[in-house]
């Protein structure tokens, strides 16, 4: 019998048919076991990192690395005894704080139960401390000619308008740090599109572009570290992310904070996401650049006018007065 008779023999098909089956059978439950070992060694590996993380931001914010000082918290200092008193026995919270009151100051980088506390202190000392100068200026230092009651209205004019002083303190703090986020957020979601796209997760995202960001804006850094801590702290991620929007204040952060809690609500793709809010970012900061360069001929049409005009005028008609005069005084001296 040669060897083609013998593989067309139904026998020895159905043998090799078997044998075909049994490993294809044992080879699918073999790779589903090394597949499963492979998926239980990455979540081990991305639990590791996740309390790698975790340890190296609780040692940052208790100040205990040195590693990187751009990222690290800034911790406000703590309020003094006296102010928490004040603050206690005048209610000064029932007074002046509301529902926005702690919100502002988390957009103006203070955090902490110190710092609302030193604001309250601030905003019930101040008035109080500025009528007292203008009191002391204005009835005993520079009295003038003017009644004692016109010079003490004046004081407590001068006393109610210091009483918007820390308000007016606050908000000039909150734009300069808005600013500062607001220049380099385009830079940062590129950074952090191209830490996605490699691979990162969004907790190794932040942190990576936390401390590359953080030569160009401090305070970004900061809201990227802080948010890093609560995406390894927080069970709901959506929290870390509703957490930063509401503490820079701005409308882009928002929007890109929405992106991404909806990516991670529905399971669509965080990289498409970034991507899209990045081009927009671009795109917003060369409007602004463009809005910039519109307002620049009319901003400078008033220095022209004043500064610029009367020295050309000076320049042209010089020449033809001293003629003239020059002229003049040489006809009166021959005629004379």
């Amino acid at each position: 019998m040669n060897i083609v008779d013998q593989l067309v023999q139904r026998d020895f098909l159905i043998a090799v048919l078997a044998a075909v089956s049994a490993a294809a059978v044992v080879f699918t439950f073999g790779s589903s076991f090394l597949g499963r070992r492979d998926m239980n060694d990455r979540i081990k590996r991305v639990a590791l990192d996740r309390e790698r993380m975790r340890a190296e931001e609780m040692a940052r914010l208790r100040g205990n690395t040195n590693q990187d000082p751009r990222a690290n918290i800034r911790r406000n200092a703590e309020a003094k005894s006296y102010m928490k008193r004040a603050v206690e026995r005048f209610d000064l919270k029932k007074a002046f704080q509301d529902e926005n009151t702690v919100d502002k100051l988390a957009m103006a980088g203070l955090r902490g139960q110190g710092a609302l506390t030193t604001f309250l202190f601030q905003r019930f000392v101040t008035p109080i401390a500025v009528f007292a100068i203008a009191a002391v200026y204005l009835l005993v230092l520079a009295p003038g000619d003017r009644p004692t009651y016109i010079n003490l209205v004046y004081a407590i004019g001068a006393g109610l308008l210091g009483a918007y002083l820390p308000l007016v303190l606050l908000k000039n703090k909150t734009q300069k740090r808005q600013a500062s986020i607001r220049r380099a957020w385009p830079d940062c979601l590129d950074l952090m599109l191209l830490c996605v796209e490699s691979g990162m997760s969004m907790e190794h995202a932040f942190k990576r572009v936390g401390k590359e960001i953080g030569s160009q804006s401090p305070e970004l850094s900061e809201e990227l570290t802080l948010t890093t801590a609560e995406l390894s702290f927080l069970e709901d991620r959506t929290r870390a992310y509703d957490n930063l929007g509401r503490r820079t204040g701005l409308d882009n952060v928002k929007a890109v904070m929405t992106a991404l809690i909806q990516a991670d609500r529905y399971g669509t793709s965080v990289g498409q996401a970034l991507r899209v809010m990045a081009e927009e970012g671009r795109e917003a900061r060369m409007m602004e650049a463009e809005k910039k360069a519109a307002s620049l001929p009319p901003k400078l049409t008033v220095p022209l006018i004043v500064f610029l005009l009367p020295v050309l005028f000076i320049v042209i008609l010089s020449p033809a007065m001293i003629k003239v005069f020059t002229g003049s005084v040489a006809s009166t001296i021959g005629g004379g």
